[in-house]
């Protein structure tokens, strides 16, 4: 047995420096950075990139690091601020070393070993009077890099951990009065596209509560979308797209139905479905309304709808309509998302 009152092993290094663009953070950093917190005392982390990254700015990469790497569970990790005015990417590796060493000595960072899993750790090493630990240059352990991971984000997706890859997800939201086949249509759409979807959580409540809902109901109904959402697009299976059975924007049209009234949060939530979902699409009412003992009749469906045309319009959300069977739907919106 091994002998539990054995102290540990000392750390190899004080404090370790890792640099880079981590655009996107993929398990290849995620393995640099579980070495050096296992080997040293202290780990800093520095993000820079000029031009830096439209799409995934540097506050969001480290706070990538920060939900994947906790400072309750790694103490012993820093994360480094923006410095002002980087070199160009392009820059030679010279200027960067420069560079690195000026705004290091500037913030009295003075590690005693850098990280990386790149050749020109080496020379950053000595710019820096440290040791270089090379952690799977030849790419045997995670074979892929930033600039393949940028170039098809979604065909190198098991490269990226849920965390990361839930910011390239697009939403789509599917609208429509009752009985116009939105859940059919997005169970169909998420399985035809290999992706998961949302499913309409208002029913939930609905049934819960015998169809006694007051505005506070709604907003748990808004709250709890959201939230199935945003686990679809964390689930393993999702590829690209989530498909959702509604949104916020029409939970608060059916609290003004059935209340009369809706809360502050409510709107908030409904204010923010002009810019969460890439793709909206309004499913139309001329499939045979079926009644399945919640719903009210045609004449009604042909109102909510008119309020849903209205809703889409009062915000300027432009909007797919489909028709026709289940297959004649699918192929619509594939054709809109150009698949």
């Amino acid at each position: 047995m091994p002998d539990l009152t054995a102290p540990e092993a000392a750390p190899a290094f004080r404090h370790a420096l890792i640099v880079g663009k981590f655009a996107p953070f993929h398990k290849g950093h995620m393995l640099l950075l579980e070495r050096a917190l296992a080997e040293c005392e202290r780990v800093s982390v520095w993000i820079y990139s000029r031009p830096d990254f439209a799409g995934m700015p540097s506050p969001l990469r480290r706070n990538w690091i920060r939900e994947l790497f906790p400072a309750r569970l790694f103490p012993g990790l820093e994360l480094l601020p923006d410095a002002p005015h980087p070199p160009m990417n392009d820059e030679s590796d010279a200027v960067h070393r420069a560079y690195v060493r000026r705004v290091l000595d500037g913030w009295g960072v003075r590690p005693d070993a850098v990280y990386t899993s790149e050749d020109y750790g080496d020379a950053l090493a000595a710019e820096l009077g440290a040791a270089h630990v090379c952690v799977d240059r030849a790419r045997e352990i995670v074979p892929i890099s930033g600039t393949q991971l940028r170039a098809d984000i979604h065909a190198h997706r098991q490269f990226l951990d849920p965390t990361v890859y839930t910011h390239f997800v697009k939403r789509v939201v599917l609208l429509g009065a009752e009985s116009t086949g939105k859940s059919t249509l997005t169970q169909a759409l998420a399985q035809s596209l290999g992706t998961t979807y949302a499913r309409e959580y208002g029913r939930d409540v609905y049934e819960r509560e015998d169809g006694h809902l007051s505005p506070e109901h709604f907003l748990e109904i808004a709250l709890g979308h959201r939230a199935l959402e945003d686990e679809a697009a964390r689930t393993p299976g999702v590829h690209r797209w989530v498909f959702c059975d509604t949104h916020a924007a029409t939970t608060l049209m059916w609290s003004y139905l059935l209340t009369g009234a809706a809360l502050p949060e409510l709107r908030a939530l409904a204010d923010a479905c002009r810019t969460r979902y890439t793709h909206t699409v309004l499913c139309a009412d001329d499939l045979a309304h079926e009644q399945d003992g919640w719903r009210a009749n045609t004449a009604v469906r042909t109102v909510q709808q008119g309020f849903i045309r209205q809703e889409l319009g009062t915000r300027g959300i432009p909007f797919l309509e489909v028709q026709g069977d289940v297959a004649a739907r699918v192929a619509q919106v594939w054709a809109a998302l150009k698949v």
